[in-house]
């Protein structure tokens, strides 16, 4: 069940802090990252959203979708702080991005999961790709 003390919002900037935490709380924050980049972050999103506690006005959440708005799209970035999750809060943000695409005309929409995340995405419409390989590039790295 969805925790009604909660707004999600679709947001061409956030508070740069707030979003360092979340990315943070996932274990994806290096130290070495300036934060800064935020800002770009965002705006160079097809969407980005923020999940906002009603009560603090904090963000506890977020996801965004990159994409041409055209034709692919990719859910990237998805967070829930950890106090916060199993109340569907991930679940409504999803749907909320997936519903900002699918308005759009944009139907092939793609993500690489987090180990263990596959069933929760699974629930949510999104199937394994047969024969596909996730790959990165990390020459040089």
């Amino acid at each position: 069940m969805v925790n009604q003390n909660i707004d999600i919002k679709l947001v061409d900037s956030w508070v740069e802090k707030e979003i360092v935490a979340l990315y943070k709380s996932a274990g994806w924050w290096k130290d070495s990252h300036d934060p800064s980049g935020i800002k770009k972050l965002i705006r160079g999103s097809f969407v980005f959203a923020v999940v906002v506690d009603s009560a603090s006005g904090k963000a506890i959440g977020m996801g965004r979708i990159l994409s041409d708005g055209v034709s692919d799209a990719y859910l990237q970035d998805l967070v829930i702080l950890p106090q916060y999750r199993g109340k569907g809060i991930g679940r409504t943000l999803v749907e909320v991005l997936l519903d900002y695409c699918l308005s759009r005309r944009i139907l092939w929409i793609g993500l690489i999961s987090e180990p263990g995340q596959d069933e929760f995405y699974s629930s949510l419409g999104f199937k394994p790709m047969d024969k596909h390989i996730p790959m990165r590039y990390q020459k040089g790295h």
